[in-house]
């Protein structure tokens, strides 16, 4: 059956409470004040977000914490956003698929998926980011992105290919939602019929900058019933 909608949504800070990329870096890297010099760069097109993202998580291995450690300490500190679990249950149920893309890593990704959340869950979310190749545990992390733009993972490419997936030639297609937070998502937020940003991270900055039009939410709770009330169910 074709879906009625599809639900695309950032990882870092908007599924999860904290971003992981910069709680590694704040904690075990470079720390929060030379991390916010590098995002100043990203927000003012000084610098790309893949640069700075492996500049980032080359200060994490440069002090020795491997990839391992970093998913355990992972899994201890973050937490997932309440309503996030009964948005995945919804969009079950309802024949929505539910895609996650990051320009964070997989094994990240999944491991906190699979910590974090209800097992039974997990078979209904897809997963499209970046990779790291760790050959063993004293190498620096190589991370293998997923195509060549400025953020190393385009994220309007990945839901063109979700919506030809999905929708194939069809000249009608569902409603495609998009969640964010950041300077990452800018590119999906405008491939998407309604984004959701959220409420004071930079991707609110950005839209109002740009005018682009946007709903804020706190949370998944608000995202679902904003979607309930788009489809009528």
């Amino acid at each position: 059956m074709t879906p009625k909608a599809i639900v695309f949504t950032d990882w870092d800070g908007t599924v999860t409470l904290q971003d992981s990329n910069d709680m590694l870096t704040d904690d075990l890297g470079m720390g929060h004040k030379n991390r916010m010099l590098l995002n100043d760069k990203i927000i003012n097109n000084e610098l790309t977000f893949r640069n700075a993202f492996k500049e980032m998580l080359d200060s994490v291995s440069k002090n020795g914490y491997n990839l391992q450690y970093c998913i355990d300490y992972l899994i201890k500190n973050v937490k997932l956003d309440p309503g996030f679990e009964n948005t995945v249950k919804f969009c079950s149920i309802n024949n929505i698929p539910l895609i996650v893309v990051s320009s964070g890593i997989d094994i990240i990704i999944e491991s906190l998926l699979f910590n974090l959340l209800d097992p039974s869950l997990h078979k209904f979310i897809q997963i499209y980011s970046n990779h790291v190749k760790s050959p063993n545990e004293f190498d620096s992390w190589n991370i293998v992105y997923r195509d060549n733009s400025d953020f190393g993972h385009d994220k309007n490419q990945s839901i063109l290919h979700a919506v030809n997936k999905y929708y194939g030639s069809s000249t009608e297609r569902g409603t495609l939602f998009y969640c964010g937070d950041g300077v990452s998502d800018v590119s999906a937020a405008r491939s998407c019929d309604l984004l959701f940003a959220k409420s004071g991270h930079d991707l609110v900055d950005i839209c109002i900058r740009d005018k682009i039009n946007y709903l804020e939410f706190n949370s998944f709770h608000d995202i679902l019933s904003e979607i309930k009330k788009e489809l009528n169910l």
